[in-house]
């Protein structure tokens, strides 16, 4: 059982790995180690692909004093090597008598690190705080137990639900403050989506922008991804040197996912427009809305969403998780949740 030492140290290693920019499509994990006495030795913190993991960078701080110490990480050691080697190695080289870790690593590639420890000799511990070191890597861990990227959707609209005007004009309807809001969570994911009659319509850069305002390091943008067979000109802002940008030629959802997953795609951010929103949510692989609503009313034009709905039956509850005035509008962040037929009976 984790003592109250390795505890408290844990929560440490979380703060770390929560103070880190964004590190997709590696998880965020933080490592504490302590020393045979409980005093603390090093705190590291992975900081992105090709950098050295968590377990790593505070082995490399701690030096010889690694020696007979105990490490505390949010996620299993990984026990495969990609860019880097196996962190399970580098505990095992290092002299580690114990490991303490939170969260089993769901991917199937890098697991397994339990038993290699295990067979080495050191005891290994699971399950402190595993819920909050899962929920601090949600969208990572759902995308390697799913086996696609889990997707935001977000949308701007008035209080009657539409998003554009009915001659196609939608800038702005949301606030400044709404606007700078979005970047924050643009910044989380690993790519932005957009349909192509959006990019027509709009002329959107699809970048995260104002990055010296954001509240934790920002230091790449999110892969930029085009989706529809409508040809985009390449005087078009999405082509310029911003940011990469990939083209999808179909507006499948499923098809869209595959070219996602085969660019090591984590987390998408789906910005629109209401055509492209609607087959992902028809298909129902929208994992969480985010929904800036103004106070003011349009009277006619484009809803947010373009779906199948026929008839009551087909409507789906949302969870709200989150609601909050930012500047004059409100953001609601919520879950979708799925209603069956016979409920309506």
């Amino acid at each position: 059982m984790a003592t109250d030492i390795e505890i408290s140290a844990m929560r440490r290693a979380l703060d770390a790995a929560r103070a880190t920019a964004r590190t997709l499509p590696n998880p965020r994990v933080g490592c504490v180690l302590l020393s045979p006495d409980g005093k603390e030795l090093a705190i590291g913190a992975h900081r992105g692909a090709g950098t050295p993991h968590a377990e790593v960078d505070a082995l490399e701080q701690a030096g010889e004093a690694a020696r007979g110490a105990t490490a505390v990480v949010t996620l299993e050691p990984c026990n495969h090597t990609g860019t880097t080697g196996p962190c399970t190695k580098a505990l095992i080289d290092a002299g580690v008598a114990r490991v303490v870790f939170a969260q089993i690593d769901p991917n199937r590639t890098a697991s397994g690190g339990t038993k290699t420890l295990k067979a080495a000799g050191i005891d290994v511990e699971s399950g402190p705080l595993a819920a909050e070191a899962t929920d601090l890597n949600e969208e990572w861990t759902f995308a390697m137990t799913a086996g696609r990227p889990f997707v935001t959707w977000k949308y701007a609209a008035t209080l009657d639900g539409l998003s554009a005007a009915p001659d196609g004009t939608s800038k702005w309807i949301t606030s400044e403050e709404a606007r700078r809001d979005v970047q924050v969570f643009r910044a989380e994911a690993d790519a932005i989506v957009a349909g192509t009659g959006a990019v027509l319509a709009d002329d959107p850069r699809l970048t995260v922008r104002d990055a010296k305002d954001l509240p934790l390091p920002f230091d790449r943008q999110p892969l930029r991804v085009v989706v529809g067979e409508t040809k985009i000109p390449n005087y078009y802002r999405v082509f310029d040197r911003v940011a990469p940008t990939l083209l999808i030629q179909s507006r499948d959802p499923e098809v869209v996912m595959q070219k996602l997953v085969e660019n090591n795609i984590r987390h998408i951010w789906l910005e629109g427009g209401p055509r492209l929103a609607g087959a992902f949510w028809n298909a129902g692989v929208i994992d969480r809305i985010i929904g800036y609503i103004a106070p003011a009313m349009l009277g006619s034009g484009r809803a947010a969403l373009e779906g199948e709905a026929t008839t009551l039956a087909d409507l789906r509850p949302i969870t709200i998780d989150d609601l909050t005035m930012v500047g004059p509008d409100i953001r609601m962040i919520g879950t979708p949740g799925r209603m069956q037929r016979e409920d309506f009976d």
